[in-house]
């Protein structure tokens, strides 16, 4: 370890002696270097973090330095304390000397006119560079076990336990979705911390590009986060707790050599995820001709059972203009959902699409971890298994009623609404105004027509209720009629004008 005013002071050999009480911060606060010199401003040559030596020189003349100024110079630097030989120039240290340390609370030490300043400067050194050995003898032993964890079965989740024990922090993995990926045997992210940090995850998961970043999490700790996977492909973040003064650059690379472990791992298993995703995409070409029994077999065997029916197809689309899907961060993030959940979710990609079959009333969190990435498209109604194929037309169909109003339709909305709903969702009403254009000019024959077919064509109640002879209400809907094109005697041109009288009503 580095030396500290403590382990100085308890040296025989150097006879320091502190001046005034020095807390025990300031005894065991780590002394980056120790150094001599007699200059009234010696802070230009000097670094924070330690132990200033002087004969007093400053303070005698021509220099006779301001002590005020000369210590509050030091203290604004960082250095940690100051000793000050005597019986050399000086037979005592100065008492504004004394008064200016415990004015700006910097240690003040008496070094005994025996003792070389050579020694303390070279016992600070020597510890220092003891302690960067002992740091990098640490990491390198740290190094080589992480490197023999990474040959283990469970190699990324044994990589993680051992980069925690040889940092002696907490060591977090989020998947793609910004998940926490539990992994045994470790601390976990400590209470205080778990909301800031998940906060920071999904801050870094949405730039979708590769980064390491420390971030402050307001006063409570820090924390290095760094992305894993390629550039728009990531696949998840590597969290891990940090203070200033146990990371350090033996730290970092230790870190960094885990990355590129992890890393590599991930890039090993791109050709497997490659491979299963068009499995998986057969898979699905299998249930659409009905061979249910060979394509559940093989699920089964890979990510576990199929959904239970009845269940439902969702088809979705999720494309912009720069993300191919294949490389869209909703697939590892459905991966992630289906490992979570197995039999809950079933999914795969069928050309620009993503085709997702889940149990009727679980959508086993799809719809939650597409929401980020505003997908549209169409959700079946609630079928068995044989009629799967029936259910994915349905998805087709509702998807292509979607909107950026309604970007997610489903097919019971559809139904719900009836025919005139499904011509609605279909601008039927432009072609309706351009077919009753000719009564545009007369809106109370179109208020006649309706009270008419309201009353079912029946001449005489209606006529009643406009307050009208039912003649001249023969007479006015023949003159619509006519200007219409249209047979309303008959019951498919009264049924095509009521559907056009519906669909343009405010």
């Amino acid at each position: 370890m580095p030396a500290d005013l403590r382990s100085l002071m308890a040296e025989p050999a150097f006879l320091l002696t502190p001046l005034a009480a020095v807390d025990d911060a300031a005894l065991d606060a780590p002394l980056a270097w120790a150094h001599n010199s007699d200059l009234p401003d010696p802070t230009p040559w000097l670094e924070p973090g330690g132990l200033l030596l002087t004969d007093g020189a400053p303070f005698l003349p021509p220099h006779n330095a301001d002590a005020d100024h000369y210590v509050s110079r030091l203290v604004a630097l960082g250095v940690r304390a100051l000793g000050v030989s005597v019986g050399i120039l000086l037979e005592r240290v100065p008492p504004e000397l004394v008064s200016a340390c415990a004015q700006h609370g910097l240690p003040l030490i008496e070094v005994s006119r025996r003792t070389p300043f050579m020694g303390v400067i070279k016992a600070v050194s020597d510890a220092t560079a003891a302690d960067e050995r002992a740091r990098l003898e640490r990491s390198l032993l740290a190094q080589r076990r992480v490197a023999r964890a990474a040959l283990r079965p469970d190699g990324l989740s044994a990589i993680l336990r051992e980069l925690e024990r040889a940092l002696e922090t907490w060591v977090a993995l989020f998947d793609a979705a910004g998940a926490l990926v539990l992994v045994t045997e470790t601390k976990g992210i400590p209470a205080a911390l778990e909301e800031p940090v998940r906060a920071a995850t999904t801050a870094a998961l949405a730039r979708r590009r590769a980064a390491a970043a420390r971030v402050s999490l307001g006063g409570v700790g820090e924390v290095t986060l760094q992305t894993l996977g390629q550039h728009e492909n990531l696949r998840g973040v590597l969290a891990v707790g940090i203070s200033s003064e146990t990371f350090d650059r033996a730290s970092q690379d230790l870190v960094d050599s885990v990355i590129a472990l992890a890393s590599i791992s991930l890039e090993q298993s791109s050709t497997l995820d490659s491979a299963r995703r068009r499995l998986r995409s057969g898979i699905l070409e299998l249930l659409a001709a009905g061979v249910t029994d060979v394509a559940g077999d093989t699920v089964k065997h890979l990510w576990g059972r199929l959904p239970a029916a009845p269940l439902r197809v969702a088809r979705l689309a999720v494309l912009d203009a720069e993300q191919r899907l294949d490389s869209h961060p909703l697939i590892p993030a459905l991966e992630v959902l289906a490992e979570k959940r197995p039999g809950a979710l079933f999914f795969a990609e069928q050309g620009d699409h993503v085709v997702a079959v889940f149990r009727d009333g679980d959508d086993a969190g799809l719809f939650a971890a597409a929401a980020p990435h505003h997908p549209t498209g169409g959700v079946s109604s609630p079928v068995e298994w044989d009629q799967f194929a029936v259910a994915l037309v349905e998805a087709r169909r509702a998807g292509d009623r979607a909107s950026a109003r309604h970007p997610i339709v489903f097919f019971d909305e559809l139904a719900d609404a009836g025919i005139l709903g499904h011509l609605e969702q279909t601008r039927a009403h432009e072609v309706a105004r351009h077919m009753l254009l000719p009564l545009a000019d007369d809106p109370e024959l179109r208020r006649v027509l309706e009270v008419w077919l309201a009353h079912n064509g029946s001449w005489g109640t209606a006529a009643a209720a406009l307050g009208i002879h039912r003649h001249t209400l023969r007479s006015r809907v023949d003159g619509a009629a006519e200007r219409l094109g249209l047979d309303l005697d008959q019951f498919g041109g009264r049924a095509e004008l009521w559907n056009a009288l519906r669909l343009t009503s405010d």
